[in-house]
């Protein structure tokens, strides 16, 4: 696993005891990879504590979104069409595996669910937090964004033919090829080739200032692009010997963004504008506007830490 997963996996649950359970194959499909042909589920499926080992071997080919939900749970019906919706239209690119936690006691505790909806994403057999609660359409595709591209940098680029799921007996809708320029930089991600991603995104930006999509993408891939590489260790240790040095704080607080502890990001970096002098202030700034737009102006993380920025400036 490369430092950016580590990061973001490191205590975030404990699915050891579901590891090794003998399953049963439910609603094969093809997942296609290099090595040849595997037999699984399709882009949707229902997941219990007993089949869960085989989405869990599944995600070393594939990237899997878990989405915990129950019946009595309204924000779970808001968010539910929404997930399956993205996945849909991703192809096969990513599996959803819903989990009924009523139902599902076990995995509900391994995966430490205090609260629902909540989804987390599984890479290579290890938990990757995305986000809890009903969160907007474009927050879901972004965080789907930010899923394919860690994805990519851990190998791990499988697909799957979703023709003997239930939800997709029907012809799957095709979709929009991406523009050129956006080919180019997902292709280069899904190589580790971040300086030719960073390129593209720039010259789609500069063709057009208002894509939004380049726009978010030249921030992902500049996220990607800094930590990669990065020991956590070491930088934490940088950064707790250099309290006021900047780019060892920002090398942690993007850590911590990449591993999806945003609060932690954030807190670091609102600590040092604090404590630092005026005319020395501009570049955290300028890095926390910078992360606010990764995470979203609708993340209520976003906007907790965008007052907290301005009580600090007046």
């Amino acid at each position: 696993m490369s430092d950016i997963s580590a990061s973001a996996l490191r205590g975030a649950v404990d699915l050891s005891t579901l590891r090794n359970r003998p399953v049963a194959p439910q609603n094969p499909a093809t997942v296609s990879t290099e090595a040849g042909a595997v037999a699984t589920g399709g882009f949707i499926v229902d997941v219990t504590d007993a089949t869960f080992g085989q989405i869990l071997e599944l995600s070393r080919t594939v990237p899997i979104v878990v989405d915990l939900w129950a019946e009595w749970c309204g924000p779970c019906k808001q968010l539910s069409p929404v997930l399956e919706k993205v996945v849909t239209e991703l192809g096969g690119r990513v599996v959803l595996a819903k989990v009924d936690v009523d139902a599902n006691p076990q995995l509900a505790q391994s995966f430490k669910a205090q609260s629902i909806p909540m989804v987390v994403a599984l890479i290579a057999g290890q938990p990757v937090p995305m986000f809890t609660g009903a969160v907007p359409e474009e927050q879901v595709r972004q965080v789907f964004d930010q899923l394919l591209q860690m994805a990519a940098q851990n190998g791990v680029t499988g697909s799957v033919s979703g023709e003997a799921t239930e939800q997709n007996e029907e012809a799957e809708p095709q979709e929009a090829p991406l523009p050129p320029l956006h080919a180019e930089a997902f292709a280069a991600i899904e190589t580790g080739d971040f300086a030719t991603a960073i390129t593209a995104y720039e010259k789609a930006l500069a063709e057009n200032p208002r894509d939004e999509d380049a726009r978010a993408g030249l921030g992902q891939v500049r996220l990607l692009d800094r930590v990669q590489g990065v020991d956590l260790q070491q930088a934490r240790a940088a950064a707790a010997a250099a309290p006021h040095d900047l780019e060892a704080q920002f090398t942690v607080a993007d850590l911590d963004i990449s591993g999806g502890h945003v609060d932690d990001a954030f807190g670091r970096l609102l600590d040092l504008f604090a404590e630092l002098p005026a005319d020395e202030r501009v570049p955290v700034r300028q890095r926390l506007v910078e992360l606010f737009g990764l995470i979203g102006d609708a993340d209520p993380r976003v906007a907790a830490a965008r007052n907290r920025l301005s009580s600090l400036l007046f």
